[in-house]
């Protein structure tokens, strides 16, 4: 029988050891079997993998690749995304045309092969995410002035957040496109009804002056995500408190005043409460409360209700990514982006079906949520964030687990988790089972707060830890870490940085977003770089295992301000998807003069964020 697509990814998850030398010639039979659609993968094939030679530290305003590599502009702000959809004119942008354009500030980025079922690296969907849109970015002449705008450009700005679905395919040099009339073609807003599962349904505090805590309008702040092995795509809603204005101190209820504090409720930068007010604290004061959760779209259904799954918390999510445990339990790892914040993961309760597509949908819905705590002598444990254990009681507001993963933050509190240097993403590495959770930086650590997982004051470069779960398996509550990567230059004493013991790296520093290709390599984006090292953002390289453990390489380098984010590959590891945020916006910058006018380069034309389609000319395999 045929392997479904499911079963097959739940393979590659759940295992433990990599035969570098055997996958690789299990890869090339298969890509044989291929030869025929795509003679440029013939020559590949017999082609030795001679790695590349690494790009230097750049202030070039364009995208820098290694030699041999090119790249598509695939997706950028503002292209159609169906038939009859206006071409992008920003002078006379609309909230209708941006509901049917690709939206801003593109983050993560997934790939899915199509059809659903198949391995396919020619054809798929994009599932992208669209964390923020900076009105000065946008708008011709704004002032900066929330009570300029209009009520079409509000609406304009909510519909530019969200996330995409688009269906992409290869040519036969490697280039992409994307299918602009294609029925999976779907954007997913601030407006787009959303489902609640989970603890939290129905919970008075989710409760709005529009609904009953089972529906909610949008998802917003759409930072980084991940994939199921049901081919769903996951995605985490980070700073949501930046879309709700009003005084916390005026609230009424304290308790409720306490839970917005601590998640930094009450100062937006939009304006949008003056046309909406579920946007403001005064009038609708548990609109807050149905952000900052885990969202989950089918993008095999155009038609389906996108859901938010409470059993994962809520906090500034980065992203969850998910593996299999041992027994067939689904294991999310998620990363609190914030100063100080903790590292969680969720185990559902349900185990995979590969059988059973339904079935696993819904294994969101039930399961214990943790916090990590890092002990100095290399153990960790991870702390059951479950109401009724422990610290976590009705005295302390968290008398149910609706109101712990409402306040999912405060529960960590009580229970002891350590506190991070903004965590990002967390994920499993699947050719060898370690985690690795990624830290970014955090300026305000003072050096009485150090502790060996984060060892050093003003952390301005960021770090990875590399975790290893008790006996291999994700489910377990216990773990030995170790530091994998302290950024920063290791020939520069002052910067106390760490590759393995190696000085024969790319310097690299705030690492952020991750994935993993086939072989187990690391692949990294940036977001800091340039006000810590004096160089454009860039996508690295890590190898993980064997001799060259820790060396780190710049495989790309970005345009002015543009944050590298969502590294994606396709299943043959010959095409590399990232995303550039928000190129142009240097400080001061506005929309009549930008830092970039990437990638259009055209003085009629801001920049524009957009996803990047990577290939290596010979047809071999990215990085190799």
């Amino acid at each position: 029988m045929r392997s479904t697509f499911e079963s097959v990814l739940a393979a590659r998850l759940s295992r433990r050891r990599f035969l570098k030398g055997a996958a690789r010639g299990a890869a090339a039979g298969l890509m044989v079997l291929h030869g025929g659609q795509h003679p440029w993968l013939r020559s590949a094939i017999a082609a030795p993998a001679v790695g590349f030679t690494p790009v230097p530290g750049s202030r070039e305003d364009r995208i820098v690749l290694p030699p041999g590599y090119a790249h598509t502009v695939l997706l950028r702000w503002g292209d159609p995304l169906a038939e009859g959809v206006p071409e992008f004119n920003p002078m006379q942008q609309t909230s209708a045309k941006q509901a049917l354009q690709f939206g801003y500030n593109c983050d993560y980025v997934a790939y899915l092969p199509l059809p659903r079922g198949s391995g396919s690296s020619s054809r798929g969907l994009l599932v992208v995410n669209h964390e923020t849109v900076p009105s000065e970015m946008i708008w011709p002449g704004w002032d900066r002035r929330n009570t300029s705008k209009t009520a079409d450009m509000v609406e304009t700005e909510i519909a530019g957040h969200g996330m995409s679905v688009v269906e992409v395919v290869r040519g036969s040099r490697g280039e992409w496109s994307y299918v602009r009339n294609s029925p999976f073609n779907r954007r997913i807003t601030g407006d787009t009804p959303f489902s609640i599962r989970g603890p939290a349904i129905g919970h008075p505090l989710m409760q709005s002056t529009a609904s009953g805590g089972i529906l909610v309008r949008g998802t917003l702040n759409n930072c980084a995500g991940g994939t199921t092995p049901w081919g769903t795509v996951l995605s985490g809603e980070e700073n949501f408190q930046n879309y709700f204005q009003g005084r916390v101190q005026d609230l009424p209820d304290p308790a409720l005043r306490a839970l917005h504090r601590r998640y930094g409720v009450g100062t937006a930068r939009y304006g949008w409460e003056r046309f909406h007010d579920r946007f403001d604290l005064m009038k609708d004061p548990h609109e807050p409360n149905r952000f900052g959760w885990i969202v989950e779209v089918d993008p095999y259904d155009p038609r389906s209700t996108p859901v938010k799954h409470t059993a994962l918390g809520r906090f500034a999510h980065e992203g969850a990514e998910t593996i299999l445990s041992r027994n067939g339990h689904v294991v999310a790892y998620m990363g609190d982006d914030a100063r100080y914040e903790y590292i969680y993961k969720f185990v559902s309760a349900g185990r995979y079906d590969p059988g059973d597509r339904g079935a696993n949908m819904r294994l969101l819905e039930n399961g214990t949520l943790y916090a990590a705590r890092f002990h100095e002598d290399g153990t960790g444990a991870w702390l059951p964030l479950v109401a009724g254990q422990g610290a976590l009681v009705a005295a302390d507001g968290l008398g149910s687990q609706a109101e712990v993963v409402i306040n999912a933050r405060r529960a960590a509190d009580l229970v002891g988790a350590t506190r991070m240097d903004r965590p990002e993403d967390v994920q499993a590495n699947p050719m060898t089972g370690k985690v690795y959770c990624v830290m970014t930086s955090n300026d305000r650590r003072r050096p009485d707060e150090v502790d060996k997982a984060n060892p050093r004051a003003n952390n301005q470069f960021g770090h990875i830890i590399e975790l290893s779960e008790a006996n291999g398996d994700h489910a377990a509550t216990g773990f030995r870490w170790e530091m994998f990567i302290l950024g920063g230059d290791p020939k520069n004493p002052a910067h106390g940085a760490f590759y393995q013991g190696r000085t024969d790296v790319s310097v690299m520093a705030n690492p952020d977003n991750l994935a993993f290709d086939g072989a187990g390599r690391m692949w990294i984006g940036t977001d800091g770089m340039e006000g810590t090292l004096g160089v454009h953002e860039g996508a690295f390289v890590v190898e993980t295992e064997g001799a060259l453990r820790g060396r780190t390489r710049r495989f790309l380098s970005a345009p002015a301000a543009g944050e590298v984010t969502g590294p994606a590959l396709t299943p043959d590891d010959r095409t590399l998807f990232v995303a550039i945020q928000h190129p142009g916006r240097t400080s001061g910058a506005v929309y009549e003069r930008p830092g970039s006018r990437w990638p259009d380069n055209r003085p009629d034309m801001p920049p524009r964020p957009s996803v990047l389609a990577i290939y290596r000319e010979d047809g071999g395999k990215v990085g190799e």
